[in-house]
């Protein structure tokens, strides 16, 4: 007999909890080979195909396209041993190609059996007992009030007509007091304290609830909704500041126009400045860092995980060039033009998307001079590149057009001081201004 297994949706790595189903890959009915892609899911980071490790027939799929589920929750059942199905893996057996945490899970725990409502509850069980109300304190009312809910027939605890006048006359219910003689008895004094009591504060009626603003309303989730998580947590986090510099790249772009001109791939600017980047990184160690904050401690690191801002039909997403410092500027180029290209078809693995250690952000693309960016947290500073434009320029002690782009350094206040953080964008201004600089360093 065909065994039916159940696939949940794996961690899919880097602390996601969910994922939105874009496509199913299979149909009920269909025939699944092990390690088959089974449904292309999106999560925050990165569009990923899931493979199932089991080989069967799918006998059942969870969730409509455009559903978000959790980690954990079930994708689709297969019937183990059903169908032509290579060669089906026994029960104590995994496929081995697992993401992380997830593979065969063997460890299945007993289903609660659902009690329809108006059923009985299967013998031996224990009704569950009704959850307690919880109840909001009350300000007592005035005694005619109050009495109005008690019983309006009985005996009265009073005996003086003259008590019964004095409550009759001022509207005082002598079944909403308690009195102070024997056995409870309703003395004069009683029915005067009460009158000298003050009358409570009425309660206010709860101020009308505003109407939702009007308009469209998108989810703050996905792609969208982490960075805003990444963002605020950046902010609340890291104390930054910023600092800014015009640089005459006039020079940097005749160089990377004689470099172009003799041949092979074509050299960046982005990655001239990434290499600029990681030079002045290596002079100043301290803003490659990030701060650990349960061991009080800074943590500077020693390779250069580069970060670069990447605008696609997602959002702004930021991959990583891995071990940047060494990488020439050819390299750099290639790896830069590789991974756009993966994020602009949503095709970036999460690993693509973390790990990195310092953010460089070409905000000049889309045509503004300077920018305050929010550091990519738990980095320790990004350096902002406006766009280059000829501008006036004093070059040389004469006036000329030169091809002028601000720089902009912001960086985490506790990994080091203005001055540090001085010298790194002034040594990156000095090599955009005059390659030379960089050449010597290298």
């Amino acid at each position: 007999m065909p065994q039916v297994m159940e696939f949940k949706l794996p961690d899919l790595g880097e602390g996601l909890t969910e994922a939105e189903i874009v496509r199913w890959l299979v149909a009920v009915g269909d025939v699944v080979a092990i390690d088959q892609p089974v449904v292309e899911v999106e999560t925050a980071k990165a569009m990923v195909e899931v493979p199932c490790p089991y080989g069967g027939v799918v006998t059942a799929r969870f969730g409509e396209e455009g559903t978000e589920l959790p980690v954990g929750a079930p994708l689709i059942t297969v019937a183990v041993g059903a169908g032509e199905a290579p060669e089906a893996e026994p029960e104590d057996s995994g496929s081995g190609n697992v993401l992380v945490g997830y593979g065969t899970d063997h460890s299945r725990t007993a289903r609660r059996r659902r009690v329809r409502p108006g059923s009985a509850a299967p013998a031996g069980a224990a009704a569950p007992a009704p959850a307690p109300i919880a109840t909001a304190p009350v300000a007592a009312a005035p005694l005619a009030t109050a009495a109005a809910a008690l019983p309006a027939t009985g005996p009265v605890a009073v005996i003086s007509p003259l008590v019964r006048k004095l409550a009759r006359d001022h509207g005082i219910d002598l079944r909403g007091l308690s009195g102070s003689g024997p056995e409870g008895l309703i003395l004069r004094s009683d029915v005067e304290a009460a009158l000298r009591a003050p009358e409570p504060a009425p309660v206010a009626a709860p101020a009308p609830v505003a109407a939702a603003p009007a308009g469209e309303r998108v989810p703050l989730k996905g792609l969208r909704g982490v960075v805003a998580e990444k963002l605020s947590r950046s902010r609340r986090e890291i104390p930054d500041a910023t600092c800014w510099v015009d640089a005459d790249a006039t020079e940097l772009m005749a160089a990377r126009a004689a470099m172009n001109a003799v041949g092979g791939p074509k050299i960046s600017v982005l990655a001239l400045l990434a290499r600029i980047c990681t030079a002045a990184l290596a002079k100043y160690p301290e803003l490659n860092s990030t701060v650990d904050l349960a061991a009080n401690e800074i943590v500077r690191l020693p390779s250069v995980h580069l970060g670069f801002a990447a605008q696609t039909e997602r959002g702004l997403v930021v991959p990583v060039v891995r071990d940047a410092q060494a990488r020439n500027p050819e390299s750099l180029s290639a790896e830069f033009a590789r991974l756009t290209e993966l994020a602009r078809a949503g095709k970036l693995a999460p690993a693509d998307l973390t790990g990195g250690t310092f953010t460089l952000n070409n905000y000049g693309v889309f045509g503004v001079d300077g920018s305050t960016p929010i550091i990519n947290h738990p980095e320790a500073a990004m350096l902002g590149v406006g766009r280059i434009v000829a501008k006036p320029w004093v070059h040389k002690g004469e006036l000329a057009v030169r091809q002028v782009v601000q720089l902009s350094l912001t960086f985490d206040h506790r990994v080091c001081d203005g001055g540090t953080a001085g010298g790194f964008l002034r040594y990156v201004a000095d090599c955009v201004e005059s390659p030379a600089v960089l050449l010597r360093s290298l």
